[in-house]
């Protein structure tokens, strides 16, 4: 049976290894995944996909002490975080706007209605990989796929008997839990987390923490009807609930930004005011239904699959705003070369898909999709691999559209390198509130046309020797089309609006991305990204760092029951928009050190501790938002 056909089995092999006991050894920590869930219509080996991607596991997770999906997202190559506060957090990939990144949990779309999703709190405690694909996936995702695709794949998939939970204190305090079973005919898994995060005094003024409290629960079970036929199912909810502070408000007297008691704003220092009372509220919940048969003795797949989204929003008392996003799909693969899917060295898939979403937002109008996808996929025998699709989407509100991707993987015969390379075009299409917003300082505009992204990347992987680990250099540039902006004052009533750039937005740049087992104890891992964004005109875009780099360090201590990891990130070119005086000006580059240990007290029970910016650098990711300083955690993790 060739490795690189046979996902499954690399994934449970996986699975089991990733939820062993953290620490053993730091080797762990930086074990780099065979398998890719996320890429296409049916998981791929890695080292036969030729795309940009990065898996990050459990077990790296932990061994860096990060405690949200967003901080986590910080290391990856190829992806910008930017965080106004606790309650607010963008993430975009390639440069490309933070709406043009699909988040999914479990496979499922997050963000109802088709809108961006905000990460803000998001935990890790109980995921299991998190996958970031970068590069349009528009032919597998549709709409909002068009610079990437972030998969967070929670806990439950392993083999056996498995459960266990952690606490930590330090700023509040967090608690987990998780217990799954899964045997020769079904399985059921239960995962539960709450943290009451104290958050920091987003203004930076020395006033009343704004924190996030946030409860989390999935469930997820499986069942082997027949042998051929199986079933599954999967529901997650969470509540928020977040602290904010008060903006300043533009005085269209003046023509400036003035702060509560009225005095004019002219610096970041005044720009977010504290406010004890201001808070708002999320309400999330995803659930799915599926089935999966095989056919021809193997050699014809088929998946059924019904997703449900729902996202609710209350903006500081503003009232609830709430998207749905609904999806039925189905996807079959066919074994070519008449052996079955998972052995086949040449597969077709296809994928039919439904999709509605609406919004409160505009109670008024809904959008309907109906898209179809052809997929091909080649393990030739001289080490090359292939993946070409097409999809065309039939848009009931804007024009048709037909995406495209081409992957390619050749390893080198009887040499340490592996050369890839990708193309395709992704869309965008515009929410509902750049198209009917109606409020203060807003107003839609029903004119939009969706945005059009075109991309290729090149790059070449060199394995070590003795598989002590790997170095990747990828070149990407993409271009987008149409490009979505806010500009202020120009609807009818002088209130802002969308509009489409004319003209194309440039971005290229280059992702390095190195992992190495220095000594059987010491693990290295580096992230670098530069990045040239620019907006038709020329201009540079906000919020896309030229330069970021991560360094990670795990030294495995005290005969490998513990474990030390130190992190840095260093961020500079970064531009943002002074929104006091319009200006766009560069901010302060900045680097921060973050410390994560542990020890295991027995084979099951492990000690843990942490501390956010170690040095209590003074820095900022927005203008006129302030970031945690220093802080400390300690914790108990227990595993069976």
């Amino acid at each position: 049976m060739h490795p690189k056909r046979t996902p499954l089995i690399a994934l449970a092999t996986l699975s089991a290894a990733a939820l062993l006991p953290a620490a053993g050894s730091a080797q762990d920590a930086v074990t780099l995944d065979p398998v890719i869930l996320s890429a296409g219509f049916a998981p791929q080996a890695a080292d036969a996909y030729g795309r940009a991607a990065t898996v990050l596991t459990a077990a790296e997770i932990e061994a860096r002490g990060i405690a949200t999906v967003q901080d986590a997202l910080r290391a990856v190559p190829g992806v910008s975080v930017s965080s106004a506060g606790t309650s607010f957090t963008q993430v975009r990939i390639r440069g490309a706007e933070a709406s043009h990144s699909l988040i999914l949990i479990d496979g499922i779309e997050v963000a109802g209605g088709g809108d961006e999703y905000v990460l803000t709190g998001l935990e890790t405690a109980n995921i299991d990989r998190i996958e970031v694909l970068r590069g349009p996936q528009s032919v597998y995702y549709g709409s909002n796929a068009s610079a990437g695709v972030i998969n967070i794949i929670t806990r439950g998939g392993e083999p056996g008997l498995h459960y266990g939970g952690g606490i930590e204190l330090g700023n509040g305090a967090a608690a987990s839990a998780h217990v799954s079973r899964n045997g020769e005919r079904g399985g059921l898994a239960l995962n539960l987390s709450a943290r009451d995060d104290h958050g920091f005094d987003l203004s930076g003024d020395g006033g009343e923490k704004d924190g996030i409290h946030r409860k989390t629960l999935g469930l997820s079970g499986w069942v082997q009807a027949t042998d051929a036929l199986r079933l599954g199912a999967t529901l997650r909810r969470s509540w928020e609930r977040y602290d904010s502070d008060a903006l300043a408000t533009y005085d269209f007297l003046t023509g400036g930004y003035v702060d509560a008691e009225g005095n004019p704003v002219t610096g970041p220092e005044g720009y977010v005011n504290d406010d004890p009372a201001l808070f708002g509220k999320r309400d999330e919940r995803q659930g799915a239904l599926w089935a999966e048969f095989a056919s021809l003795d193997g050699r014809l797949t088929h998946r059924l699959d019904y997703q449900d989204s729902v996202f609710k929003q209350n903006n500081e008392g503003a009232g609830w705003t709430t998207g749905k996003t609904r999806k039925l799909k189905y996807r079959g693969s066919l074994g070519l070369d008449g052996r079955p899917v998972e052995d086949a060295a040449h597969i077709l898939g296809l994928l039919a898909e439904r999709q509605e979403d609406s919004s409160t937002a505009a109670p008024d109008y809904r959008r309907e999709m109906t898209s179809l996808a052809l997929e091909y996929r080649g393990f030739l025998d001289n080490g090359l691999n292939l993946q070409a699709g097409v999809r065309h989407d039939d848009n009931r509100v804007f024009d048709d559209f037909t995406s495209w991707t081409l992957a390619l993987s050749w390893q080198v015969p009887d040499r340490p390198f592996r050369l890839h390379a990708s193309a395709g075009t992704g869309l965008v299409n515009p929410s509902y509130y750049e198209l009917y917003a109606d409020d203060g300082y807003t107003r839609g505009n029903p004119y939009l046309r969706p945005e059009k992204n075109r991309g290729f990347d090149l790059g070449v992987e060199l394995s070590l020797p003795d598989g002590r680990g790997s170095v990747d250099l990828t070149y990407f540039r993409e271009t987008l089309e149409d490009e979505i902006t806010y500009v202020g004052g120009t609807a009818p009533d002088w209130r802002g609006t969308y509009v489409n750039q004319p003209g194309e937005s440039p971005r290229e740049g280059v992702e390095l991305a190195a992992r190495v087992n220095a000594t059987r104890n010491l693990d290295l891992a580096l992230n670098y990204t530069y990045l040239d964004a620019k907006d038709p005109d020329g201009a540079v875009e906000i919020r896309r760092p030229r330069h970021e780099l991560g360094l990670s360090a795990t030294l495995a201590v005290l005969d490998g029951r513990g474990s030390l990891t130190a992190d840095l990130r260093h961020v500079s070119g970064n531009f943002d928009t002074q929104f006091w005086n319009d200006q766009t000006r560069e901010m302060p580059s900045f680097t921060v050190v973050n410390l994560a240990a542990g020890y295991d007290l027995t084979d099951n029970i492990r000690l843990t501790g942490r501390v956010v910016n170690l040095f209590d650098r003074d820095y900022s990711e927005v203008w006129g938002y302030a970031t945690q300083g220093r802080t400390a955690y300690a914790g108990l993790q227990a595993r069976w």
